[in-house]
């Protein structure tokens, strides 16, 4: 028998690996339906749905290793990074999703949910004031108007896996939407920004680099808080607290 392998493990959810099959149990039945219809609905390589028996999701692997992971240097190419971008272009040029997302939906729900929480940061000690007050400064120049493409959601560096030069599969998809195109490319780039030249090549366009930082600082802000609840740990090396603590 394959030995059974916890990937990922919190109160919310629970990913669990037996040798080529994952199985995603979540207890919001919201967050599998998202992930299987966004699947079938992109333009680029993601897993094949095996079976879904609520709250059971079991998806097959893909192939290739995954482009990086936080608080790493990432052994993939140039080339690799920049695939990754054109297929986030890819992503982003499809149509619109039918449902909103299931992130905030707009700069003052967002501005509002980032003083909130920079405000329980500081007060409970989590963060000290003065990281906090600079990136909260820094991430101003995210919460603005965007035109919504299709978005990943949460597309951190170890949910884009490559082979080689190209980019094989991308997974996890429970929180796409209609979002910021910005947000993606950030996401992928953040605690990773050598690379940010390379995915921005691959993507293809102009973008507005001190959106993608002011990015890096609110999801950083929003994100230590839930990590140190759910065990996780964002003052590791690279990770989440050193991405706040290189915008001083």
């Amino acid at each position: 028998m394959d030995e059974v392998e916890v990937v990922v493990a919190h109160s919310e959810r629970a990913t669990l690996r037996v040798g080529d099959v994952f199985l995603k149990v979540d207890a919001d039945q919201a967050r599998i339906d998202v992930e299987v219809e966004a699947m079938a609905l992109v333009p680029v390589p993601t897993p094949e749905v095996l079976w879904r028996k609520p709250p059971v999701l079991a998806i097959a692997a893909v192939p290739g290793t995954a482009l990086g992971r936080l608080g790493e240097p990432s052994t993939a190419s140039s080339a690799a990074w920049a695939a990754a971008g054109a297929a986030i272009r890819q992503l982003h040029e499809a149509p619109l999703p039918p449902w909103p997302g299931r992130r905030r939906r707009g700069p003052d729900e967002l501005a509002a949910e980032l003083d909130g929480e920079c405000e329980l940061l500081v007060t409970n000690g989590v963060l000290p004031a003065d990281l906090v007050t600079r990136n909260r400064q820094v991430a101003e120049a995210a919460i603005r108007r965007w035109t919504p493409v299709f978005t990943h959601g949460d597309l951190q560096i170890e949910h884009v896996f490559v082979d080689g030069d190209e980019v094989a599969g991308i997974i996890d998809w429970s929180e796409a939407g209609r979002g910021d195109a910005l947000f993606d490319l950030a996401t992928l780039t953040l605690g990773h920004e050598e690379h940010l030249d390379d995915v921005i090549a691959g993507y293809g366009t102009d973008v507005d680099l001190d959106v993608i930082r002011a990015w890096w600082s609110l999801r950083s802000l929003l994100g230590v808080r839930w990590l140190v609840e759910h065990g996780f740990d964002p003052s590791a090396p690279g990770c989440e607290v050193d991405v706040l603590r290189s915008r001083m």
